[in-house]
């Protein structure tokens, strides 16, 4: 086509001065910029309307399906994946509601996850091992590191690079993934009263968090890092992103305990009734989180609660021998690998077991003293020869001696 003799844009009919310039194909058609980027915007758009889950309707895993899988990962923690479990499963069907939704149908709200527990007791794995089941983009990220736009630290928008990189930068694929927010309660404002000074990294953080719980289309740089003018962002739709927080909360219990007491005043006053300190949590309400210093608002966009208690003798030591990659069953691995075979008397790993308690650090601890025992050891048997068998005795864990050397005849 051409307009007085001069060639134009074939999608458009604008000529090359009226459109800053043209492009030529290999068979000869044009194009300008702007009908470039108008397809371009098309195609995203299209692309948007339809993302794809690894799974649909009929092929959501249940909720026994989803525990049955943590079981294989995560010892103890029953209550806790069962519920994480349900609201996984109801916050995917909610999302292929959604994905399939006809006007005038019923909206179906997200229920975001807080896991209140102390360190070690399986928050992080858990929430890991769901991803990796539904294999579906998963992003770890601090709230320790967060600060309000403009401030030294981490905008919390970059909370969804990470997600986006996971997905290699597929942002439908982004938008129904799993988000984890690491140490909520480091966030918590230094009372319950609005400050009205800049708290950037407490209550400021928690402010900006709302908009990302909930359904905002959040502009993020591809990158990470400050958003700038010049840089090109990318929009990612928060609606369908299931966000799992967590946190110690140390001193919550106390808070709880407050609340549901009742105290006698006077010189003799005592408590009513006692409380298991054990089980305290498990009667929280969003006043108790409001009181620790998480925003109300805040508090209302995570609904779903759950308590993880702290890991006991029993917990530690399955950890330890039954879960698909144990501690125990990695070092068997690396063994083999120098055709040795390793043998753990149960009195050692009693001893494991016994200072893994002592440390107070849940699962974490069972990593640092198997690491502690493993690693002279490890230094030793390379160089060593005809060496058959490698036995682990208590005084190995208590008192550092050697282990027993079983060698060929």
């Amino acid at each position: 086509m051409e307009k007085e003799n001069k060639p134009v844009c074939q999608f458009c009919g604008r000529t090359a001065d009226e459109a800053g310039g043209l492009i030529r194909g290999n068979l000869g058609g044009l194009i300008c910029s702007d009908c470039i980027y108008a397809i371009h915007n098309l195609l995203q758009d299209k692309q948007r309307e339809k993302p794809k889950l690894p799974f649909d309707e009929k092929t959501l895993p249940k909720p026994k399906e989803i525990k049955g899988f943590l079981d294989k990962y995560v010892i103890g923690q029953e209550n806790a994946k069962i519920v994480v479990s349900v609201s996984v499963y109801n916050h995917y069907k909610r999302v292929l509601h959604f994905l399939n939704q006809k006007p005038g149908d019923v909206e179906l709200e997200k229920s975001n996850i807080l896991m209140i527990g102390p360190t070690g007791v399986g928050k992080t794995l858990i929430a890991q091992t769901l991803a990796r089941f539904l294999n579906v983009p998963f992003a770890i990220a601090d709230a320790t590191t967060l600060t309000e736009a403009g401030y030294v630290g981490e905008d919390v928008e970059n909370i969804l690079v990470r997600l986006l990189q996971t997905a290699n930068y597929n942002v439908p694929l982004a938008e129904l993934g799993i988000i984890y927010i690491d140490e909520l309660d480091k966030i918590g404002r230094k009372s319950e009263n609005p400050s009205i000074t800049k708290d950037v990294s407490g209550e400021g953080v928690q402010q900006a968090l709302l908009k990302l719980l909930e359904n905002t289309d959040a502009l993020v740089p591809p990158e990470g890092g400050r958003k700038h003018p010049e840089q090109p962002l990318i929009k990612i739709n928060t609606s369908n992103i299931l966000f799992i927080a967590g946190g110690h909360f140390d001193g919550l219990d106390k808070i709880v305990a407050h609340r549901t007491n009742e105290i006698l005043i006077g010189f003799d006053g005592k408590s009513r009734k006692e409380i298991d300190t054990t089980n305290i949590l498990n009667g929280i309400e969003p006043e108790d989180l409001i009181h620790y210093g998480l925003i109300p608002e805040l508090v209302g966009r995570l609904p779903v609660s759950v308590i993880l208690p702290p890991l006991d003798k029993s917990a530690l030591r399955s950890i330890l021998l039954e879960p698909r990659n144990a501690l125990i069953k990695q070092y068997r691995v690396l063994f083999e690998m120098e055709n040795v075979e390793l043998e753990i008397e149960d009195s050692a790993i009693d001893s494991i077991v016994n200072e893994a308690v002592k440390k107070k650090t849940g699962a974490r601890a069972l990593k640092s003293i198997v690491e502690r025992i493993f690693i002279p050891i490890t230094y030793e048997l390379p160089s060593r020869e005809n060496v058959k068998k490698l036995v682990i005795t208590s005084n190995t864990v208590k008192k550092g001696a050697d282990p027993k050397w079983i060698t060929y005849t």
